[in-house]
C-alpha cells in the first residue's frame, strides 16, 4: 500500500514539473548553453543530499564537457557517523562563510553560469555560492522548493532565500516535507531527489539541443554500449573537459 501511494505521489510531482516548469528549465538551458558556447562553464553546486544531481549531471554518460561539478568533499557525507558524517555536514553547511576557502580554488568568470542546488533553499553554503556567483557577474540558476520557500524564514543574515539569488528559478515542486507517505505519525520516503535528477536530466537535454540549434559543437560521455562513435570518444570529453577547467585552477 505505501510503495503503491508513493509512486503516485512521485508521479504528481513528475506531472507537476512537466506541467509547470518546462519554460524555467528552457531559460536555464539558454543561459547555460551560452556559457559553453563561449567557452565558459556552467558549475553546479549542492550539499547534502543535493550534491546527489551535481554528481550525476558530470561525468556521467549522456552528459558533456562545460558542465562543472564544484563538490566540496566536507558538504558530503562518509559515514552516518563521526568525521565526514551528517552531524558535521550540517554543522557546516549552515555556517556563514565557511564555503568561501573551498570556492578560492576556482577563477570564476563572468561568462559562467551556475546552477545551485537546495530543496530548502535556506542553507548559507548555497546561497554563500549564489551571492559569490552574482559578485562576479555570473547568472545564477536555483533548483529549489518554493512551497518551502514561501512557509520559512530566512536563516542566513543577508535575509536571502536561495530562490531570491537567482536570475532563474526552477522549482522541484516537492512538499516542504520532502517525504511523500506518511507512516505511524512520521513522513517517510524522501520526494526530491527524483525531482532534481529529472530537472537536471532536462537541462542537460535542453543545453544539448540549444548548442546544436547555433552550431556549436560538442562531444557527449557514452556508455560503450554505444557503438556509433569512435573508441577514443571518452578521452576526448575529458581532455576538453581539462582544456576548459585547467587554467581556472589555482
Amino acid at each position: 500500500m505505501s510503495a503503491d501511494q508513493y509512486f503516485r505521489e512521485a508521479q504528481k510531482i513528475y506531472d507537476r514539473i512537466h506541467d509547470t516548469q518546462i519554460p524555467n528549465i528552457q531559460n536555464a538551458a539558454e543561459l547555460a548553453a551560452a556559457s559553453i558556447a563561449r567557452d565558459g562553464l556552467v558549475h553546479l553546486f549542492g550539499s547534502g543530499h543535493s550534491v546527489i544531481p551535481v554528481l550525476d549531471v558530470f561525468p556521467r554518460y549522456g552528459s558533456f564537457a562545460g558542465f562543472h561539478p564544484l563538490m566540496d568533499s566536507r558538504l558530503m557525507w562518509f559515514q552516518v557517523l563521526g568525521s565526514g558524517g551528517v552531524r558535521e555536514l550540517l554543522k557546516l553547511e549552515r555556517t556563514e562563510g565557511y564555503v568561501r576557502e573551498f570556492l578560492s580554488n576556482i577563477k570564476f568568470e563572468p561568462i559562467d553560469t551556475l546552477v545551485a542546488y537546495s530543496h530548502g533553499g535556506l542553507n548559507a553554503a548555497a546561497i554563500d555560492v549564489a551571492l559569490h556567483a552574482k559578485s562576479q557577474g555570473m547568472k545564477v540558476i536555483a533548483v529549489t522548493s518554493l512551497d518551502n520557500a514561501k512557509i520559512s524564514a530566512a536563516t542566513h543574515s543577508t535575509g536571502k532565500k536561495l530562490a531570491d539569488c537567482a536570475d532563474v528559478v526552477i522549482d522541484n515542486c516537492c512538499p516542504p516535507q520532502d517525504a511523500l507517505v506518511e507512516v505511524g505519525g512520521f513522513p517517510v520516503a524522501a520526494s526530491s531527489t527524483l525531482a532534481v535528477i529529472v530537472i537536471s536530466m532536462a537541462l542537460v537535454a535542453e543545453t544539448a539541443a540549444r548548442l546544436a540549434k547555433h552550431g556549436v559543437k560538442f562531444r557527449a560521455f557514452v556508455s560503450p554500449n554505444v557503438t556509433s562513435v569512435g573508441p577514443d570518444n571518452n578521452r576526448q570529453v575529458f581532455d576538453e573537459y581539462i582544456r576548459r577547467l585547467a587554467p581556472r585552477l589555482r
